[in-house]
């Protein structure tokens, strides 16, 4: 918890600063191209299928139960287990998520973007009302379940550069999230820009953790026993 709080100021802000302002002007700037090229009103149309919405529709319930689950699993596991990598694992997702939470919810405010319609009907994909909570903060651009999703991923994937399949198996995890929401409750540029916009902070949180941390070996092994004479 300690470790949680007193990196927590410091990573908000870096989450918005050097390299990763980029990322997010990248964010914008596709999501520009994907709605004035008529792509997001397009990916819409050919994702309105009943069996593809059947199998798409529980990553927006997946989406919203890990921010909460996941963390604690890896917490009570580091508690059983007596592993202060897992609880620092713990605190770093759960950092990834509650930082994803608030920068989508921040964008969110001002974009106040309306999501697709349930049904087909007159194209909405150019819909922003920009302003201050305009359009709340719980629709629109961009996509939070895909946002923390990634962030949580992305750090996972920082933490561990010994074990990638762990890593890889997060970021498949969250690319089904994100594209699932994409083609139920969200359009296809929100999936994309909270995918750069979480990955950006997973990398932030992951390497503060990682130097934070005090541990000097890598973070998926066990530091070396100390020889007896």
């Amino acid at each position: 918890m300690k470790l949680f709080l007193s990196t927590l100021p410091r990573n908000i802000m870096g989450c918005f600063k050097g390299w990763t302002i980029i990322w997010h002007i990248i964010a914008i700037f596709l999501t520009f191209i994907l709605v004035m090229s008529g792509f997001d009103w397009l990916y819409f149309l050919s994702t309105r299928n009943p069996i593809l919405h059947l199998w798409m529709f529980p990553a927006v319930h997946i989406g919203g139960l890990l921010p909460i689950a996941l963390p604690l699993l890896l917490l009570v596991l580091g508690i059983v287990t007596g592993r202060a990598k897992l609880t620092i694992t713990a605190a770093a997702v759960a950092q990834a998520a509650l930082i994803g939470s608030l920068v989508s919810s921040m964008y969110k405010t001002v974009t106040g973007r309306v999501h697709p319609p349930h049904h087909v009907g007159a194209d909405m994909s150019h819909a922003f009302q920009f302003g201050f909570l305009r359009g709340g903060v719980f629709w629109g651009w961009p996509s939070s379940h895909t946002t923390i999703a990634f962030a949580m991923a992305v750090t996972i994937f920082t933490l561990l550069p010994r074990q990638r399949c762990v890593g890889w198996l997060a970021i498949a995890c969250a690319s089904y999230v994100g594209v699932g929401v994409s083609m139920t409750i969200h359009w296809f540029s929100d999936f994309v820009a909270g995918a750069i916009i979480g990955a950006s902070i997973g990398v932030v949180v992951g390497k503060s953790f990682l130097t934070q941390s005090g541990l000097n070996a890598p973070f998926d092994q066990a530091p070396p026993k100390a020889n007896v004479v």
